[in-house]
């Protein structure tokens, strides 16, 4: 009798743990504060005072990483659901989906930034097109109220499942919009209380990215991101509070990504680039939103039962458009500076490579005459004599491009492709497919968790461009990439391998992580959702294998776990360029530092031949 009823005790007392709707066994609230493309070592205490205060004061990831692609769409699907790429899919922010994208103009290589396009392919993957749970769903599940604030795209892949339900309230730029989430009449009510609009403002200038003759934006993107704050601070927080239940609250602020991107500081120049007074301010601007947040939470009286964690989902690069060999390069273009390397650059190279016509999936299919000084409209390709049907899809994302074949003949036309990209001088690192077998100077996807559970169409390859130091004393803040873009040398992108591109700022402080804790172990964004899991008692099934650890260190007397750190060499080619990649080990956990060719990847370490 006594054993059985200390099993019963035992299994209520768990029970209540797992119920996070009981007061006395809740576990502490969590917000996920992301700062779009905030470099680690940008934060200081003129550009981001209240992240330096929370830097020193809780737990500082010295080491932390963004995944690769270092792209927003991949890295948020990874915060989601703790699962590396390969599991979610999302291998960038422009993919391609084998299948018209009704909302993307019927493009089969959407750029996947949208709320419609998010919507259509979930759609047509059987409603998640993660195929695994997202944190916000699993907690909106278990009975936590749950919010997702900020930037368009990113905040529908948290929220994914939960956009046409009832349980999550969702704030993006699209809100009030067509195509937008539809938002809770009682969080429109409270809006129009609190004096604020039910439709989310605009960029404005913000949103102005200039051309190649035109600067692009001088102000940061201030007037949106105070609506978001304004939001969450007067309507959201206090409705939570209200409530009484722990709650998930996401805020994702655009800046300083969006301003880094569109910044008119440095017109085809790499110096000042993304380190001009116009950056800055952005950067400033997403402190000043999370500064908002921890004031509001210290009002609520919610501060001492709230952990906030800090993360970017990548860093980023001075944009530079400058190649020798590339044949899209010596073509004349009305709307690109002579010499420079158009929108779209590697499926050109690639098209007058393998001798094949050129397609454009933006701009229904049209041909793209390169030779005549076109270039497609978004940089991606369907390269072969049927569009419908291409040998090559290019899906162009920035600092790093994807790469499809037709399955028939993906062996026989993969060594060729490879070979072209070869002779290209803004390649730095090629990583194929393992289904295509070894290939000489390229390294397996699945040496970066890019070979997973993923149900939506796999790349054949994913190419890095090269990235090169630009001369100040922190290599990381001073980097310039090739990048497949519409935006202009001297503006900022992201993508590519380089260690400042993986290099992202990442910190936490609440009742559940350490004081004036540096965390030297390895940390990336594939482990912030295990971790804030772990915190809401959270056990949310996993369908593939490939995932991030629970950052036990960071924890009141969690202890630092060994590290290792690897590198990993390709074959040589015929031209004798290695695909080389830095990483290291905590356990059986990879966190990638830096991929490419020797001397062509800033931050990588390609050790004696």
């Amino acid at each position: 009798m006594k054993t059985r009823l200390s099993s019963l005790l035992v299994s209520l007392l768990f029970a209540g743990l797992a119920t996070p709707t009981l007061a006395a066994a809740a576990p502490h609230n969590v917000i996920l504060f992301v700062a779009d493309g905030l470099r680690a070592m940008a934060v200081n205490s003129e550009t981001a005072p209240t992240m330096l205060q929370v830097s020193k004061s809780g737990v500082w990831f010295q080491n932390s990483h963004s995944l690769y692609p270092t792209l927003t769409m991949p890295n948020s699907s990874a915060i989601a659901t703790g699962h590396y790429l390969g599991d979610t899919g999302v291998f960038a922010n422009t993919v391609y989906t084998g299948f018209p994208v009704p909302s993307a103009n019927n493009s089969v290589t959407p750029f996947l930034e949208n709320d419609s396009v998010l919507g259509d392919i979930d759609e047509h993957f059987g409603g998640n097109f993660l195929d695994e749970e997202a944190l916000i769903a699993a907690a909106a599940k278990a009975g936590y109220n749950t919010a997702a604030i900020g930037k368009l795209g990113p905040i529908g892949i948290q929220s994914v499942t939960q956009r046409n339900t009832q349980h999550t309230i969702v704030i993006d730029d699209h809100t009030g919009h067509k195509g937008g989430i539809p938002l809770q009449s009682e969080i429109q009510d409270a809006l129009q209380q609190a004096g604020l609009p039910t439709e989310t403002p605009s960029r404005g200038e913000n949103g102005k990215s200039g051309n190649a003759t035109t600067p692009g934006t001088l102000e940061a993107n201030v007037g949106q991101q105070q609506y978001f704050s304004d939001a969450t601070t007067k309507v959201v927080l206090p409705r939570l509070k209200e409530e009484g239940k722990p709650f998930v609250l996401v805020f994702w602020s655009r800046d300083p990504d969006g301003t880094q991107h569109n910044q008119g500081d440095s017109l085809n120049k790499l110096v000042p680039g993304i380190n001009g007074p116009t950056s800055r301010a952005a950067i400033k601007n997403a402190d000043n939103n999370l500064a908002a947040i921890r004031s509001a939470l210290k009002q609520l009286g919610l501060a001492d039962s709230t952990n906030i964690f800090i993360t970017a989902d990548h860093g980023f690069s001075t944009i530079s458009k400058q190649s020798k060999a590339s044949i899209a390069a010596k073509q004349s273009y009305q709307d690109v500076p002579a010499g420079e390397l158009p929108p779209g650059f590697l499926a050109i190279d690639l098209a007058h490579g393998l001798n094949k016509p050129l397609f454009d999936p933006d701009s229904h299919n049209e041909p793209v005459f390169y030779l005549t000084g076109k270039h497609s409209k978004q940089g991606s390709g369907l390269l072969g004599t049927n569009p419908e049907k291409p040998d090559v899809v290019v899906a162009a994302s920035g600092g790093s491009d994807l790469i499809y074949l037709q399955q028939d003949n993906a062996r026989e036309l993969a060594p060729k492709v490879v070979k072209t990209l070869l002779a290209q001088d803004y390649v730095s690192g090629v990583f194929v497919n393992d289904d295509l077998g070894s290939i000489p100077g390229t390294l397996p996807m699945s040496s970066i968790n890019l070979k997973g559970s993923a149900i939506t169409p796999k790349p054949a390859m994913v190419v890095n461009f090269k990235s090169v130091s630009i001369g100040c004393k922190t290599e990381t803040l001073c980097a310039a990439e090739i990048a497949d873009t519409g935006l202009q040398q001297g503006q900022g992108m992201h993508g590519s391998f380089s260690r400042a591109d993986t290099y992202n700022f990442m910190a936490a402080i609440g009742p559940d992580f350490k004081s004036g804790f540096v965390d030297t172990a390895p940390s990336s964004n594939a482990d912030v959702g295990k971790t804030l899991a772990h915190i809401l008692q959270l056990d949310i099934p996993a369908k593939g294998e490939l995932q991030g650890r629970v950052l036990n260190e960071a924890f009141t007397g969690g202890k630092l776990p060994k590290v290792v750190h690897k590198l990993l060499r390709s074959k040589p080619a015929a031209n004798h360029l290695q695909t080389v990649l830095n990483y290291q080990l905590v356990g059986s956990t990879r966190y990638f530092d830096a991929a490419g060719f020797a001397g062509r990847t800033v931050g990588l370490k390609a050790g004696n031949k």
